[in-house]
């Protein structure tokens, strides 16, 4: 069975080593602090885990070949350069989609890339994102928030009338939360991908709905992971509380409903979700079609998740369509 996995991570050594820089700075994110002792901890996990990050080269293609995986789709773990100055962060991003281009050169078979952007520099990162897709990538990845700020902003918005001339999906992946939203998650771990991560990326997709991007940019198209972060369980109350808001003059009434933005111009992943009933609430609200599978290596098992693709009570014509087929289209891959 053919597998495509769309969420699959990696790093560079030196934007780890400036990660460990502005860590060791007094002006760090709450949650970016807290993730980095996670991430770059010397405990054997943590240790383990940044090896996997940093291998884009035989030992990635040998562990893919060990889970059964195909296809990897790699992009630049979070939080990525989002949390350095905009000259730093441009330097880096380019730099990273100049070796993840390499590494997809020498395995064009078996991986392709996401585009590494700075939003601090929104110019720049349209420039940055233009040159990626010349290089061979196949969208570009942003990690939720940019210091506290999101792209319903409209000074980021020459990132999308770049995305949408490019034809180049946006994969809206989590960090921890802004330093605005964190503070009552840092009590028991809430900041983390359990819970935090879901809230933050959900809350930033529906600043993207309320704010009227996609009124501006018709042809932008979003992904989301972990099951859409939450939000095909809402869509319903989104859309009734949204229309009583409407009523009493509280928003601005958009063209269409927050839900049709959704199911129109976002599409979605497995990464780390492996519930039935959460897939098949997924393609019961948006269809088989705007699913894809994706692993979240290296921080989740791969082995459980195609295990579960493997043998969840879906259709055939389902499961081809996740684990590959919509993959292709949505990535324009090979």
């Amino acid at each position: 069975m053919e597998r495509i996995a769309v969420e699959e991570a990696f790093v560079t050594a030196e934007i780890a080593s400036e990660w460990k820089k502005v860590l060791a700075s007094r002006f760090v994110e709450p949650g970016f602090r807290m993730m980095g002792e996670s991430i770059l901890g010397d405990d054997p996990g943590a240790q383990a885990v940044h090896s996997r990050l940093l291998d884009v080269g035989a030992g990635r293609i040998a562990q893919m070949d060990e889970d059964g995986i195909g296809m990897a789709v790699l992009s630049l773990t979070s939080p990525g350069v989002q949390v350095f100055d905009a000259i730093t962060a441009s330097r880096l991003a380019r730099d990273a989609n100049d070796a993840l281009a390499e590494a997809v050169k020498a395995f064009p078979s078996r991986l392709a890339g996401l585009a590494c952007v700075a939003p601090q520099n929104s110019a720049g990162a349209a420039r940055e994102l233009e040159r990626a897709v010349g290089l061979g990538m196949k969208g570009f990845l942003i990690n939720s928030h940019t210091m506290g700020e999101y792209l319903d902003d409209m000074k980021y918005w020459p990132i999308f009338e770049a995305a949408e001339a490019l034809d180049a999906p946006l994969y809206l992946h989590p960090r921890e939360p802004s330093p605005a939203l964190v503070g009552p998650m840092l009590d028991y771990g809430l900041y983390f991908a359990g819970f935090g991560f879901a809230v933050e990326t959900s809350l930033h997709a529906m600043r993207l709905i309320m704010s009227g991007v996609f009124d501006r940019f018709p042809m932008l198209r979003i992904v989301l992971g972990h099951m859409g972060e939450g939000l095909p369980f809402w869509l319903q109350r989104i859309d009734n509380r949204y229309m009583l808001q409407v009523k009493l003059g509280a928003v601005k009434q958009l063209p269409r409903l927050p839900s049709a933005y959704f199911r129109e111009h976002f599409v979605i992943t497995t990464s780390g979700v492996m519930s039935a009933p959460a897939l098949r609430l997924c393609i019961d609200m948006l269809g088989a079609e705007r699913i894809m599978f994706a692993a979240d290596y290296p921080y989740e098992s791969v082995a459980e998740g195609v295990r579960f693709m493997d043998t969840v009570d879906i259709t055939p014509d389902q499961r081809t369509s996740i684990y590959a087929t919509n993959a292709k289209r949505i990535f324009k891959l090979d």
